[in-house]
């Protein structure tokens, strides 16, 4: 599998990454055992967790699988902190350092690890000051509990806000601050305005999330909704459902032609373009099970030709 730094750091990563979404919750702990397995076995190396998955029970999947399963040495853990979905409405987030450390501790105790690869602040919050948020991140590596940090959730403006309270800069060898994470597939390109420059400007890699689209751009919802898909779930129907558009159908059928035309699946054409991407340091993709998985590591095997680049970039752009 392709490896490649974050942004301006030393840190290499897989060119995708593991998502645990759904573990301990739709991904049972066997199923994951083998998913983890499958992956590091590809070469596969970055995988993302976080205390707002599954209500915390994909770190703990996660905790039993780290040494028994799969030595911590082997992994690029990125974590994050600032969110808690338990918390009662107007308390969920929370980026002060009492509640970022906090979470951080608590990751690092469900784990069972000492330290955390990637630590990224999950998302904007107004109450709390920059400041204050850069001194958490920068305390956090001081402390060795922290390799390097990040942002997930920002818009552009909010990132090179942060970026620039830490430090970090293009040419800049002193900050820890290193990724960011946001959602990035054919179907959601809206990073590409703002976002990706700011990163870019500051050396920071970009973790891409969603690049399936929620499974759309896998070509499964061409034909209606199947009855075992998430787009059938009540909870979840309503995401699918905003990426079927007449707009998106034409995404998708561009992408299945390119898929017949390479012998491959419109899984992993959608997979490698998102992961080829310039900024892009790894795109991150959740699989309820290990047969999902295989489709999504087959991308790890193809390079798309620029013409089928180009047009894709072209039937996607808005």
């Amino acid at each position: 599998m392709r490896i490649s730094t974050v942004g301006n750091s030393g840190l290499r990563v897989s060119g995708l990454g593991l998502g645990t979404l759904s573990w301990g919750r739709g991904t049972p702990g066997d199923e994951a055992a083998a998913q983890l397995v499958a992956f590091v076995e590809a070469g596969g190396t970055l995988v993302d967790t976080s205390p707002a998955y599954s209500d915390g029970a994909s770190e703990q999947v996660l905790a039993e699988l780290m040494g028994d399963v799969m030595p911590r040495e082997d992994l690029v853990i990125s974590g994050s902190a600032g969110i808690a979905p338990a918390a009662p409405l107007g308390r969920r987030v929370d980026c002060s350092r009492r509640a970022l450390l906090a979470q951080l501790d608590n990751t690092l105790t469900a784990l069972g690890t000492d330290y955390l690869d990637v630590w990224q602040v999950a998302t904007w919050d107004r109450q709390t000051p920059v400041a204050e948020i850069a001194a958490t991140l920068d305390y956090a590596v001081r402390s060795g509990k922290v390799r390097y940090t990040g942002v997930r959730g920002h818009l552009g403006w909010q990132l090179a806000t942060v970026a620039a309270a830490t430090g970090a800069s293009g040419a800049s060898e002193s900050s820890s601050m290193i990724a960011t994470q946001a959602e990035y597939s054919l179907l959601a390109r809206e990073v590409e305005d703002e976002l990706i420059p700011a990163a870019q400007h500051h050396g920071i890699g970009l973790f891409a999330a969603v690049p399936l689209a929620g499974g759309v751009l896998t070509g499964k919802y061409r034909d209606g909704i199947p009855s075992d898909s998430r787009g059938a779930d009540e909870f979840r129907g309503a995401m699918i459902q905003a990426y079927l558009g007449t707009d998106s159908l034409r995404v998708i059928e561009a992408v299945v032609t390119a898929a017949d035309g390479l012998g491959t699946s419109p899984l992993a054409v959608a997979l490698a373009w998102v992961r080829d991407r310039p900024g892009v340091a790894s795109a991150i993709v959740g699989t309820r099970d290990l047969a999902q998985l295989t489709g999504a590591l087959a991308a790890a095997e193809i390079t798309l030709p620029p013409a089928i680049t180009a047009a894709l970039d072209d039937v996607s752009s808005t």
